[in-house]
């Protein structure tokens, strides 16, 4: 069996090596990056920190709007599936790659495999809702972390191909985490000490495009008692810097650092009091390791985290944020809701038992 599987942001990155460690066990892995994240901190360096193997293609598709974005990519991508005949196109969560990689393969006629499938906000200005509806509807397998996931299929009318599998992110933290334990120095490189800081994260273009909206969140965040360390996104900055944002931050509580490695970014999330995000990814990663989270939007896909009570949605609210930030502390502990970290190994279970069904049908036809 050949699997083609296209990644192309950090998250992606975190998500696809467990699954691929576990595929290539039994199975040719074919990896496409798709270059959405180029720079450096954003990309190259997950490949080098985990171990990812190098890409076998780099479609170095780069920036540029949602719709050009998508287009590039389909368009370098469509000749390397002609080229490799993979059987099988394996993608991961709710990016432009996402989208265009499903687009890609569906059109070819390669089976579809959607790691994290399901997942809904409910709000379609969003452009992750838009890009996890339409693979989603395109996919031939659907990997559910959760059964809230398998439910929102289910009401969609999918339920052919739907496997509740767990979260592969879970996988990756159970085992970077305790790495990031052992051999991170990033909280004494950052003269921090455990629980003594909050950690912010804020890269989605409704925030960061939005200099408003940037402005109400770290006019809020320079109100906090705690350090607020602030590992910042490269558009981030940017916006930052064009809009005059910088007196907001000089002289206050707001620490701006470089973007981290993942495995300084797990220890930074171990060990802070309160993560204040507007990533879904990191939102995880909070519940996972019991830490309270603060998410900077009105909607989320991981609904299940505010159900339970470890994440709540602020918008940006300035009083809510500031309320919240000084009152929200979750009681007893996150409830077992992403499955038993064995995500991966179920995945690979699942494609190797497809792979032999298929087979058989060939050699009986």
């Amino acid at each position: 069996m050949k699997v083609a599987t296209i990644v192309g942001a950090r998250p992606q990155f975190i998500k696809s090596l467990p699954v691929s460690n576990e595929i290539r066990k039994t199975a040719k892995e074919v990896l496409v990056h798709t270059g959405q994240h180029y720079d450096y901190n954003m990309s190259e360096v997950f490949f080098k920190e985990m171990g990812i193997p190098e890409p076998n293609y780099n479609l170095n598709a780069g920036s540029g709007s949602q719709a050009t974005q998508t287009a590039e990519i389909l368009f370098r991508l469509e000749p390397v599936l002609v080229n490799e005949r993979p059987d099988i196109v394996i993608i991961y969560g709710d990016t432009n790659s996402t989208l265009a990689g499903a687009l890609a393969a569906a059109k070819l006629h390669i089976p579809v495999a959607h790691v994290e499938a399901g997942l809904r906000s409910f709000d379609k200005n969003m452009p992750e809702e838009i890009n996890r509806i339409i693979a989603d509807h395109i996919s031939d397998i659907l990997f559910c972390p959760t059964q809230t996931a398998v439910d929102n299929l289910k009401s969609e009318g999918i339920t052919k191909g739907v496997e509740l599998v767990g979260d592969v992110m879970y996988d990756a933290a159970l085992h970077f985490g305790k790495l990031a334990e052992k051999n991170s120095s990033v909280l004494e490189r950052l003269s921090l000490e455990p629980k003594g800081y909050m950690l912010a994260t804020i890269h989605r273009a409704s925030n960061t495009d939005n200099p408003e909206n940037l402005r109400v969140l770290l006019g809020s965040f320079a109100e906090s008692e705690q350090v607020i360390v602030f590992p910042i996104h490269p558009r981030t900055r940017k916006v930052i810097a064009d809009n005059g944002l910088d007196s907001l931050v000089s002289g206050s509580c707001i620490r701006m650092v470089d973007p981290v490695g993942y495995i300084d970014f797990l220890k930074l999330e171990q060990n802070a009091s309160k993560i204040l995000t507007d990533s879904g990814g990191v939102q995880k990663e909070a519940f996972f390791f019991a830490v309270p989270c603060i998410t900077l939007r009105n909607t989320t896909e991981w609904v299940e985290t505010v159900e339970c009570g470890w994440n709540t949605l602020v918008n940006i609210d300035k009083d809510l944020l500031l309320s919240q930030i000084a009152e929200f502390s979750p009681a007893g502990e996150p409830p077992k809701l992403f499955g038993d970290g064995r995500a991966s190994l179920y995945i690979a279970q699942c494609l190797t038992t497809r792979d032999q069904r298929a087979e058989n049908i060939r050699e009986e036809a």
